[in-house]
């Protein structure tokens, strides 16, 4: 008599709810509380693997491309005496084929510019040379005439005007054996220069910056992310079910 009296009382403060307001419990969790949806410490779980900083979110290293912008594109005038021949001008003397060779290094050397670009850059396998490139020095050239009015130049100005326009740095001394090298390999490739018929303006063609972009490759950050795979959290929660 006594058991029914308790189990009585316990049912009639159960549907009441001040039995599971007493004890802190929620009716849910009272009424089943093996249930998989009840509330549970979240102390004990470990976080997530995949929220932490991604890896490859760092500064991307191809983002500062050096060919970005097409040094050909530039059209700032340039002061005609930085690539003009001084009075009294002596080049530097040597031998013929010592000259060439150590033109040709410097030809594909880019450490004489401020910006990366070398001589090859723009030129290599015979680009960007205007058809008058063929004709003997000195000539008018299109785009010294544009950025600093010099209606013909001789070869020796026109790599001076070179490291001064597309390679953005300071002329050659005048009497140094680089430029005297410069000189010498760049007479050498227009012996075997052929001019284009249909070649237009140098900057124009396709830029040499514009090549398949190493930084271009599928980005090993882009793969798959092991992450990214489906998540076993994100699976349908049997508690979510209607």
């Amino acid at each position: 008599m006594r058991q029914f009296a308790i189990k009585k009382s316990a049912s009639l403060l159960l549907s009441s709810g001040l039995l599971s307001a007493s004890l802190g419990l929620s009716t849910a969790v009272w009424a089943a509380p093996c249930s998989p949806c009840s509330p549970r410490s979240r102390t004990n779980v470990s976080a997530n693997p995949c929220a932490a900083k991604n890896p490859c979110a760092a500064k991307n290293p191809c983002a500062a491309n050096p060919c970005a912008a097409n040094p050909c594109a530039a059209s700032a005038k340039i002061d005609p005496k930085l690539v003009t021949r001084p009075v009294g001008y002596k080049p530097y003397k040597g031998g013929k084929a010592d000259l060439e060779k150590y033109g040709e290094e410097l030809f594909k050397n880019p450490k004489l510019s401020t910006n990366g670009v070398s001589c090859f850059t723009c030129h290599q396998g015979n680009n960007l040379y205007q058809p008058t490139f063929a004709k003997p020095y000195p000539h008018k050239v299109a785009m010294t005439v544009d950025r600093s009015n010099l209606k013909k130049v001789y070869l020796d100005e026109m790599i001076q005007f070179c490291m001064v326009a597309p390679m953005a740095a300071q002329p050659l001394k005048w009497d140094s054996k680089e430029l005297a090298a410069l000189t010498a390999y760049t007479a050498k490739v227009q012996k075997t220069f052929k001019p284009n018929p249909c070649a237009a303006n140098p900057c124009a063609a396709k830029n040499p910056c514009a090549a398949k972009n190493p930084c271009s490759a599928k980005n090993p950050c882009a793969a798959k992310n092991p992450c990214a795979a489906k998540n076993p959290c994100g699976a349908k929660n049997p508690c979510a079910a209607k």
